[in-house]
């Protein structure tokens, strides 16, 4: 029990360091920034661009900035040693 404690407290501190994480990607000038829960933070569009290329983007970068936090996180998570699972 006191072992599953410690894991229960391992992975609360992870969750911690892991929200101020983020990431913003910025691909002609439609930008997503995404924090370390994968949670969407900001959507910035560009104007200019018509509205089937705005989506184009704006999947692309969707797809980019959740790549890049995965990355992070799993960084993040090995540097503190992980689940010890």
């Amino acid at each position: 029990m006191f072992e599953q404690l410690k894991q229960v407290q391992k992975l609360q501190q992870i969750q911690s360091a892991l929200k101020s994480e983020k990431i913003t990607y910025t691909k002609n000038g439609v930008e997503i920034t995404i924090n370390g829960k994968l949670e969407i933070e900001q959507i910035k569009l560009n104007p200019v661009l018509d509205f089937a290329e705005q989506e184009k983007l704006l999947k692309d970068a969707i797809n980019e900035a959740m790549g890049k936090i995965q990355t992070v996180i799993a960084k993040k998570m090995q540097s503190m040693g992980g689940f010890g699972i």
